[in-house]
């Protein structure tokens, strides 16, 4: 990489965590069904689809670990045991049904992080908040988005996470980076966006977050 094109790269990095920052700042978590997203549509397009949210959503989070390398961000990925009951084998961020115990998204986000991959929450800034996604499985998830210093070590619970790994933010925000899938909601034929990373395939509720996380960073976008 050249002088200008490395000068460059850094400071689109800052410019990326900047921005973030900014966006997020304030945010909370979606209280109310008008709030609530659909794997990544807008808020609008998820309004049609409010026939099909589950009647009781089990409230849920998960973590969103941006990865604060001095290379730039990465997003912290999980591939879920395929022995599992909801999601087998998918690609996912950490994460979980909100417990009693917890009281918010933040305490169920991080715990929930704890237990699948050892994530010492000593390492987390948590930025703030996505709206709910809900998953037509049964539950509304609060998108927790952190910023995680590095230096960590991850454990993984082998029982429900088989693998983690890192992919570059830039490349999840691009959007020629993107794939159209079609899914059936009742007669309806409605195209959300995957995105292929190599040989894996990062689809349905977590690319629909990444691309909610896009929208936001986006100004132009509504």
């Amino acid at each position: 990489m050249s002088g200008n094109s490395l000068v460059a790269h850094c400071d689109g990095e800052r410019d990326l965590r900047t921005r973030i920052r900014m966006r997020l700042r304030g945010t909370k978590p979606s209280e109310t069904i008008e709030e609530w997203r659909l794997l990544g549509l807008s808020a609008e397009e998820s309004r049609e689809f409010r026939p099909f949210f589950p009647e009781h959503p089990v409230p849920a989070a998960v973590l969103i670990p941006l990865i604060d390398h001095a290379s730039g961000l990465t997003v912290l990925l999980t591939q879920r045991a395929s022995h599992l009951k909801n999601h087998a084998g998918q690609i996912s961020f950490p994460g979980g049904r909100i417990e009693s115990a917890d009281g918010d998204p933040v305490t169920a986000a991080l715990r929930e992080a704890r237990e699948e991959i050892g994530l010492d929450a000593a390492f987390v800034e948590v930025l703030g908040f996505l709206p709910d996604h809900v998953i037509v499985s049964g539950y509304r998830v609060t998108p927790v988005v952190a910023l995680v210093r590095p230096g960590f070590t991850l454990a993984l619970d082998l029982g429900e996470v088989v693998e983690a790994f890192e992919v570059p933010l830039p490349f999840l925000l691009d959007p020629a980076n993107r794939r159209p899938r079609l899914r059936q909601f009742g007669e309806r034929s409605v195209q959300f966006l995957d995105i292929p990373f190599g040989t894996r395939e990062i689809w349905g509720a977590t690319a629909g977050m990444l691309l909610t996380l896009e929208r936001i960073l986006d100004a132009a976008a509504p």
